[in-house]
C-alpha cells in the first residue's frame, strides 16, 4: 500500500533489500561538550556517507530499540532543496526530525539516491517510535557554530543539535 501526503513523502510497507542500521552500530560521530545542547562530529568518506551518518547519529542518540527482533519497516521517500551545502544537511535533519515526530517514527536506515550541492534524494526505512525508548529529544538541528567541510579525502561536519 502507498500513501502520498502533501509533504511529498511516499510510505510503502515493505521492506528494502537495502542494508538498515546494523545491530551492531559502529558509530561514526562523536559527542562534543556543549553547555545546553548536544554538539555532534560527524564523518563520512563522500558528502553522501556523511549525510547518512549525520542522519543516523541523530536517531541513535535520540532513542534505543527496546528489542532485537525483526520489526515492521516503512520506506519514505525524502527530498529536500536548498541554497547551499549546509542549509541543505540542516533542512535534511530537520525534515527527518519532523517526520519522525509528526509519524511516530526512528529512522534506522537510508540510501541517498541523489545529492548535489543543493538537492537530497534519498529513501528512508523507519520503524513504529513504540518499539524504542526515547533517550533525549531532538527539537532540531541548528546552523549554530555548523561546519561542513573536506579534510583530505574525508567529510566533517559539526552539528548542533537543540534539545
Amino acid at each position: 500500500m502507498v500513501e502520498q501526503d502533501t509533504l511529498n513523502v511516499k510510505v510503502d510497507g515493505s521492506t528494502p533489500s537495502w542494508p538498515t542500521k546494523p545491530h551492531f552500530f559502529l558509530k561514526t560521530y562523536r559527542l562534543i561538550g556543549h553547555t545546553a545542547d548536544i554538539s555532534i562530529r560527524v564523518k563520512g568518506s563522500n558528502l553522501k556517507s556523511l549525510f547518512k551518518n549525520a542522519a543516523l547519529a541523530v536517531f541513535d542518540i535520540m532513542a534505543a530499540r527496546r528489542n532485537s527482533g525483526a520489526l515492521p519497516k516503512k520506506k519514505l521517500r525524502i527530498s529536500q532543496d536548498a541554497q547551499t551545502r549546509e542549509e541543505l544537511l540542516i533542512n535534511w535533519l530537520n525534515e527527518l526530525l519532523f517526520l519522525s515526530a509528526a509519524k511516530g517514527l526512528i529512522f534506522t536506515g537510508f540510501k541517498i539516491d541523489n545529492l548535489t550541492d543543493y538537492r537530497i534524494e534519498a529513501m528512508a526505512v523507519a520503524e513504529d517510535i513504540n518499539n524504542y525508548k526515547v533517550n533525549t529529544e531532538i527539537k532540531a538541528a541548528t546552523y549554530h557554530q555548523l561546519q561542513l567541510k573536506k579534510s583530505g579525502s574525508t567529510w566533517q561536519a559539526e552539528i548542533i543539535l537543540d534539545v
